[in-house]
């Protein structure tokens, strides 16, 4: 299986939820799937039902972080030799070309990717567009809404 890039918060997040998966739901699943097999016939329990169910949905989580965290490929960008260079994990100081509008962005791994909180995957087309440049260097998107240019204002390894 392929590794997948991740930076050192997203796997501290991944790991934290794991931990707590295994610490707190688990035994709490457990637990409920006890006491609903105590109420007796088991045919016709819709409690036992739903708590067989979670069990389900919990445990394919569980094997989920442990595969991903499996084939993380931890990347910290204080550690690479950078040149100033936008990559993964940088986090970028942007001007679009067009409306003058600056905004900030982080290159994360697929599973961190969050917009909102400025956090864009490795594989968009904004961050595809900027791994490699420098400051001063305009990158070129192509957006659904046709093609947009961003100037890289600056680029820090957090």
């Amino acid at each position: 299986m392929p590794t997948t890039p991740m930076t050192l918060r997203g796997a501290q997040l991944l790991r934290e939820e794991l931990q707590r998966l295994k610490s707190v739901e688990r035994p709490a699943v457990i637990a409920a799937i006890a006491d609903a097999r105590a109420q007796g016939d088991l045919s016709e329990n819709a409690e036992y039902d739903a708590a067989r169910e979670r069990q389900g949905f919990l445990e394919g989580r569980i094997a989920e972080l442990e595969g991903k965290l499996a084939n993380a490929q931890v990347i910290d960008p204080k550690l690479l030799d950078t040149d100033g260079r936008v990559v993964f994990a940088a986090t970028i100081d942007l001007e679009d070309l067009d409306s003058g509008e600056k905004v900030s962005y982080q290159i994360v791994g697929e599973d961190e990717a969050d917009v909102s909180n400025g956090r864009i995957s490795v594989s968009s087309p904004i961050a595809r567009a900027l791994i490699g440049k420098h400051v001063g260097e305009v990158a070129e998107v192509r957006a659904p809404a046709g093609l947009r240019e961003y100037e890289v204002l600056d680029v820090r390894y957090l």
